[in-house]
């Protein structure tokens, strides 16, 4: 006969399983912090096989939440970044300039290439543009500020995440 049990149910994740998730989870906290590969989407993956794989009201609550704060504060920060420029009077090609030499400097500057080369990049292009050094500094050190808050709004969202997770975890 039929016990009732799930035939699909898997096994606990175990304490090495949810080390090495929270191992993962580390590491797309400094993916957020650094911007150099998708930390976020290492936050949700990690989370996401370890709901999958826990089952339970905790672990699908967990996944949703991080879920939400993820994919809001990644959208949000393109608003955010949007907005903070507009203000500062920084035209959309300063960015796409700075982006390419962000680009280019990551592959030429391991690790520090992307930022230095889109700071470089805008300012690069406002003197293109016809603005003298003062208004380019200006829009490069807006570009950076407006980075700034960008990478904050994200590693907020992942860090939501993060003790979405840890509750999870603590509740069992």
């Amino acid at each position: 006969g039929r016990s009732g049990a799930c035939v699909w149910q898997t096994p606990p994740v175990g304490i090495a399983g949810n080390v090495v998730v929270g191992l993962v989870i580390v590491v797309g906290l400094g993916g957020a912090l650094t911007q150099i590969y998708p930390g976020p989407a290492l936050v949700l993956a990690a989370i996401a096989v370890w709901a999958v794989v826990t089952g339970g009201t905790s672990a699908w609550v967990a996944l949703s939440v991080s879920v939400v704060a993820v994919v809001l504060t990644s959208a949000g920060k393109y608003v955010l970044v949007g907005r903070l420029l507009r203000r500062a009077g920084v035209p959309g090609r300063s960015l796409l300039a700075g982006g390419l030499a962000g680009v280019i400097g990551f592959f030429l500057l391991p690790v520090v290439g992307l930022p230095v080369g889109f700071t470089l990049g805008v300012y690069l292009w406002e003197l293109v543009r016809g603005a003298d050094r003062a208004g380019a500094g200006a829009a490069a050190w807006a570009a950076v500020k407006a980075q700034g808050a960008a990478i904050l709004l994200e590693l907020g969202g992942c860090l939501i995440a993060a003790a979405a997770w840890g509750v999870a975890l603590a509740r069992g």
